[in-house]
C-alpha cells in the first residue's frame, strides 16, 4: 500500500513534533516546512497527497501561499490551520477551495479525521454504501414478493432509484449489476400488477392520482392564493432524472411536497399530456372536444390544443384565475421567455411545457452522437443534468423565484431503454409507436403484452372495428417481421415510451416555495 505523503507548513513546526510522530506511527509520511516560499518550491519537487498550512506565518502569509499552491495544483487538498477565528480569513480560505479549516490548538484526532475525510472519503463511502445495499437487497427482494398496492409500488420504485444513484456514485459495477437484476424483476412484477388492476383502478374509489386527475389533485389546491404559481411540465422526465435535477432546483426553492403519480396508458404524450391538461380520459376528450382530439391515424399534430383543454378544465372546476400557457421546443423560444418572464407577474398560473427531454430521447434513436453520449441510464441522466444547468429553463426558474412564485415540477410520462424486440403484425394503418399499438388485424405475442380488446374499457377511443390496444411489457419494443434485423438493430438500446414499466408509469410531481 502506498504511503500517504503530507506536507506540513508552519513557522513553529518544532512545536508540532508530537502530532507528526503520531501520524508517522499511523504510517503517514510527513515532510516539514517552516515558510510559504519553501513550501511552493517543494510542490515542484515532490508529489504530496495533502497539505496542512498555517495561516499566520512571516514572509508569505498562509492565504498567499494557498493561492500560489492552488495555481500550481488546483486539485491538491489543502487544510488551513489558524489561531484566528476572524470571519474574513475563513471566507478567504473557503473561497480559495480549501479542503478543511482547523482552529489551533489542534489535537491528533482532529488531524486524523481530516485525513480520513479528504483521502479515505471515497473508499469509506464506497464500503458503507455497498454494505448498506447488501443489507437492503434482501428486504427489497422480500418486498417484491409481497407488494400488492399502488402505494407499495411507489415506495419500492423510489427505493430502487435511491440505491441506483447511490451505487452509481461509488461506481461499483458488481453491485449495480445486482440492482439492475432487481429492477428487471420489479418491472416483471409491475407489469403483472398493472395488467391485473389498471382497468379497475380507473373507476375505483381508492386509486392513484392519474394523468387526468393530476391538475385537480395537486395543481388546483395551490391556486387562488396570494403568490402566483409556475407549473413546469418537462416532457418525458423520469423519476431518476428528476432526482438528479433536484439539487440545482434546491438552490432557489424549498420543497414543500413530493408526490408520485401514475401516467395513463398509453404512456405517450398524445394521451398522457392531453389528459393532464383536459382533466379527461382520451375517450372523454374525443366525445367532449372532438375539434381538439386526434387519434393515432389522424393527420396533424396531436398536442396542438393543450391550452384550450386547460382553459376548459379551469372553467369546469369553477376556478377564477388568470393563466398563461407556453410551450418551449427550441433554445430560441426558451431564451425569449426567460428574457420576458417578468410579464408573468400578474398571472395566478403560468404553465410551461418544456420539450427538451423528449427531443433528447428521440435524438438518441436518430443520431449516432446522442447514442454515444446517452448509451445507458447513467449517461442519460448526466446529459439531462448538463442540459438543465445550462438551459433557459433554469434562468426561468430563477426569475420565478425573484417574483416570489411557487414552483410545481412534473412530467407527463417517463421512458425506458428498450433492449428486446417483440414481433407484431398488422395492416398499414396501425399506429407507429414502438411500445404500444392499435389498429385492425393485430397479431402479437400474448405473453409480451397487455391487450385491451375493447379500448373503451380503459377509456380509450376505438379507431375502428376490431382495433385493440396492446402495450409492451418491461423493456420490449415492437418490431415488424419484414426487415426485422435492420429494424431491431436501429431501435435496440433506444429510449421509448408508450408501454408499461416503472420508468414510464410512476412519475414525479414536486411542489416548491421560493427561497
Amino acid at each position: 500500500m502506498t504511503t500517504i505523503q503530507i506536507l506540513w507548513v508552519d513557522d513553529e513546526i518544532e512545536l508540532l513534533k508530537p502530532h507528526i510522530l503520531f501520524l508517522e506511527r499511523k504510517n503517514y509520511e510527513v515532510t516539514q516546512c517552516t515558510n510559504g516560499a519553501d513550501a511552493i518550491e517543494l510542490l515542484d519537487q515532490q508529489n504530496f497527497d495533502i497539505v496542512f498550512l498555517d495561516e499566520n506565518m512571516p514572509g508569505l502569509s498562509g492565504l498567499t501561499t494557498l493561492s500560489e499552491m492552488k495555481q500550481q495544483q488546483p486539485n491538491l487538498p489543502v487544510v488551513m490551520i489558524t489561531k484566528s477565528e476572524e470571519e474574513y480569513i475563513m471566507e478567504e480560505a473557503i473561497g480559495s477551495k480549501i479542503a478543511d479549516y482547523l482552529i489551533k490548538p489542534v489535537n491528533p484526532n482532529q488531524i486524523l479525521l481530516t485525513l480520513k475525510k479528504n483521502l479515505d472519503h471515497s473508499r469509506l463511502i464506497s464500503e458503507k454504501t455497498t454494505s448498506s445495499y447488501q443489507q437492503e437487497f434482501r428486504k427489497i427482494s422480500m418486498d417484491l414478493a409481497m407488494v400488492n398496492s399502488y402505494e407499495d409500488w411507489i415506495e419500492l420504485y423510489r427505493k430502487l432509484i435511491h440505491w441506483e444513484l447511490e451505487l452509481e456514485n461509488i461506481n461499483d459495477s458488481g453491485m449495480l449489476g445486482i440492482l439492475e437484476s432487481q429492477k428487471q424483476e420489479a418491472n416483471t412484477q409491475f407489469f403483472k400488477f398493472i395488467k391485473k388492476n389498471y382497468e379497475d383502478f380507473l373507476t375505483a374509489h381508492d386509486k392513484p392520482t392519474f394523468s387526468h386527475t393530476l391538475f385537480k389533485d395537486y395543481i388546483a389546491p395551490e391556486l387562488g392564493k396570494k403568490q402566483g404559481v409556475l407549473w413546469v411540465v418537462i416532457d418525458n422526465l423520469r423519476y431518476d432524472q428528476y432526482r438528479i435535477l433536484e439539487p440545482t432546483i434546491n438552490n432557489h426553492f424549498k420543497k414543500e411536497e413530493e408526490h408520485s403519480y401514475f401516467s395513463i396508458l398509453p404512456t405517450a404524450t398524445q394521451y398522457a399530456r392531453n389528459a393532464i391538461f383536459s382533466g379527461l380520459m382520451p375517450s372523454e376528450m374525443e366525445k367532449k372536444h372532438p375539434n381538439f382530439w386526434k387519434n393515432d391515424t389522424d393527420d396533424g399534430g396531436m398536442n396542438l390544443f393543450e391550452n384550450e383543454f386547460l382553459t376548459a378544465q379551469i372553467k369546469r372546476l369553477g376556478l377564477d384565475i388568470k393563466h398563461a400557457y407556453y410551450k418551449i421546443s427550441s433554445l430560441k423560444k426558451g431564451k425569449e421567455l426567460a428574457d420576458n418572464y417578468k410579464g408573468t407577474k400578474q398571472n395566478d398560473l403560468t404553465v410551461l411545457v418544456y420539450n427538451f427531454v423528449d427531443m433528447l430521447s428521440h435524438s438518441k434513436t436518430d443520431m449516432e452522437v446522442i447514442k454515444e453520449l446517452a448509451g445507458d441510464d447513467k449517461a442519460y441522466r448526466s446529459l439531462t443534468q448538463s442540459w438543465f444547468k445550462n438551459s433557459p429553463l433554469l434562468d426561468i426558474l430563477q426569475k420565478a423565484q425573484l417574483l416570489g412564485q411557487k414552483l410545481i415540477i412534473t412530467t407527463d410520462h417517463g421512458t425506458i431503454n428498450c433492449k428486446q424486440p417483440s414481433k407484431v403484425i398488422g395492416d398499414k394503418n396501425i399506429s407507429a409507436n414502438l411500445r404500444y399499438k392499435t389498429g385492425r388485424s393485430l397479431s402479437y405475442e400474448e405473453k409480451d403484452v397487455y391487450a385491451v380488446r375493447n379500448p373503451k374499457d380503459i377509456f380509450l377511443p376505438t379507431i375502428g372495428m376490431n382495433s385493440p390496444f396492446i402495450f409492451a411489457k418491461e423493456d420490449l419494443f415492437f418490431a415488424y417481421p419484414n426487415n426485422f434485423n435492420h429494424f431491431v438493430k436501429y431501435y435496440k438500446n433506444s429510449y421509448q415510451h408508450g408501454g408499461i414499466s416503472l420508468e414510464e408509469v410512476i412519475i414525479p410531481c414536486a411542489i416548491y416555495s421560493p427561497k
